[in-house]
């Protein structure tokens, strides 16, 4: 492949990890604009049906059945907690907590795919990985200092978005150490979200969430949620193809960053100093781990 077509790759991902960085603002947005499960099941459904138009209806029997069920399995779980906790937060300051939770899968990727593939760990793992964990506890304590009793009175003012928050980080971690073993080639994700979409509209049928009101912003402000998040998939799905996969992966360590960016201007929140700090320890702690294990 030319040096030209590599690069052309490469910015597909680097447009894939921007847009995904916007996932923690739209889907705080629809669920304030809509209910928590609506607006999670309207927005995975629009990103659905926008890349079974890119990519088309993925070929069902040539898959693993193990990549199916276990993949898709993971995959539905992952994307309802990590909806669900930014959705049903006590405020917006909150999702943005969530979000950086949820960032902790790349450390814990590169940790669980260590000790599943019997490796020689480098001993630098595990304080990188407690450097990142150091970072959401720096989050969600604020200006208060870090203690015990901070954290667990944060924690318990809704516990239910603090527990789908840490699931999320710790599916995605299986997830993608998983997948990369039983895939075997095959990519499932449009019918991933699809499932995902199904699964949230039974949940909302079966909640007691208020009906569903539609208005001309509304509806604009979902289909460009829907086909902004749909266009990250569908983009890297291209750069994994020829792109410089060390560069990306580098740059996907900093996602944390440029979605706490895009949420609090987007969401209009101001964040504090040290919110800042614990949100670049997350990410130095998952930049270390990747470092550690591509240079022992």
């Amino acid at each position: 492949m030319s040096v030209a077509g590599e690069n052309k790759y490469t910015l597909y991902g680097v447009i894939a990890i921007l847009l995904w960085s916007s996932v923690t603002a739209f889907i705080r947005d629809l669920s304030e604009l809509f209910s928590p499960i609506a607006g999670a099941a309207m927005l995975y459904s629009v990103s659905a049906l926008f890349l079974m138009s890119v990519m088309g209806v993925p070929k069902i029997r040539t898959a693993p059945k193990k990549y199916l069920l276990i993949g898709g399995s993971l995959f539905v779980i992952y994307e309802i907690c990590l909806a669900l906790s930014l959705g049903m937060a006590n405020s917006r300051h909150q999702a943005i907590e969530m979000a950086i939770i949820n960032y902790l899968w790349p450390a814990l990727t590169i940790l669980l795919s260590v000790m599943l593939n019997r490796k020689k760990i480098h001993w630098l793992i595990y304080p990188s990985v407690c450097i990142a964990f150091s970072g959401v506890a720096w989050c969600i304590a604020g200006d208060k200092g870090i203690s015990v009793d901070i954290l667990l009175a944060n924690i318990t003012d809704n516990p239910l978005t603090y527990f789908m928050a840490f699931s999320a980080a710790f599916i995605w971690a299986i997830y993608c150490v998983v997948t990369q073993k039983i895939s075997q080639g095959n990519n499932a994700i449009v019918l991933f979200f699809a499932a995902t979409a199904i699964t949230l509209w039974i949940q909302y049928f079966l909640s007691n969430e208020a009906s569903i009101r539609f208005s001309i912003s509304n509806l604009a402000i979902l289909i460009l949620a829907g086909v902004v998040i749909g266009s990250g998939y569908a983009l890297w799905n291209q750069a994994v193809i020829g792109g410089n996969i060390i560069l990306l992966g580098t740059l996907s360590y900093f996602t944390p960053v440029f979605s706490t960016m895009f949420a609090s201007v987007y969401l209009s929140i101001s964040l504090t100093g040290s919110f800042w700090q614990g949100v670049a320890l997350v990410t130095v702690g998952s930049l270390m781990c990747f470092w550690v294990t591509h240079h022992q």
